[in-house]
């Protein structure tokens, strides 16, 4: 009966873990570029009483054994990064990626970081730069007089600057790529760093080697179904349910044995 308690308990604190990711995915439904996440478990070690396969005479064997298991931990949680649906804003300073890539922003600390969230700003000095005020990587400065701007499936930035009726480039937009982007670290303000596991980055033009195009006047949204979290969220709550009964029986048998001896 110790034993239950113990298994139940794992499981009430892998549910909690469970909760906590859908309610991280449910909160970031609107934060664009968002990546949801999901909870990755594994069962605890086994207790062999009896070996599967033991001999139990000169010519016979155990067909299943006698094995317990000790109930559940969380192993990691897994960032998908299928795409989220497209919304179009008609603002010149936003871009989504349609396809893969992540646009390379440099931290205050000079660390390069990566993101999906194309809503960009142009601050005092005429930089492209994020809502916390990263650049963009390689930095992309505006001229004074600028009319209007462009940029391109490829990451070509067009102005037109008053005075002069012809479009100048002023910068190039790169995408990097990862083998295995799940390996990413998410950092927070919609950042990944660079990990071991993702491997190194590789910055190209988009559209190339495997990278999505830039699409301007448009952003990508949370890929969060809010529905799929709710069912999510509903099987949890009865999977906590169902360890918390298990306690409870148990701690029922315990009183019953401690009663009548």
């Amino acid at each position: 009966m110790q034993g239950a308690l113990h298994v139940a308990k794992t499981g009430l604190s892998a549910q909690d873990t469970q909760l906590k990711v859908i309610s991280n995915n449910l909160a970031n439904v609107s934060t664009v570029g968002f990546k949801k996440d999901r909870a990755v478990f594994e069962d605890l070690l086994y207790q062999v009483r009896r070996q599967p396969g033991a001999d139990t005479a000169a010519d016979s064997q155990l067909p299943s054994g006698l094995q317990l298991g000790n109930g559940v931990r969380t192993v990691g949680t897994q960032k998908l990064f299928e795409e989220g649906e497209f919304q179009v804003t008609g603002e010149s300073f936003d871009v989504a990626i349609n396809g893969k890539g992540f646009l390379q922003i440099q931290q205050p600390n000079g660390d390069i970081a990566y993101t999906r969230n194309g809503q960009l700003h142009l601050d005092g000095e005429g930089r492209l730069v994020t809502a916390e005020g990263f650049s963009l990587e390689p930095e992309i400065t505006l001229p004074d007089g600028v009319l209007s701007m462009s940029i391109s499936n490829d990451g070509t930035v067009e102005v037109v600057v008053a005075g002069d009726p012809e479009p100048q480039e002023v910068g190039q937009l790169e995408l990097a790529n990862f083998v295995n982007p799940q390996g990413l670290q998410a950092i927070g303000q919609n950042l990944f760093l660079e990990t071991a596991a993702s491997g190194a980055p590789q910055q190209v033009t988009p559209g190339e080697e495997g990278t999505g195009f830039l699409l301007q006047g448009m952003l990508e949204s949370s890929n969060v179904n809010a529905v799929e979290e709710l069912v999510n969220m509903i099987t949890t709550q009865r999977a906590y349910e169902i360890n918390s009964k298990v306690i409870s029986t148990a701690d029922q048998m315990l009183s019953f044995v401690t009663q009548q001896l």
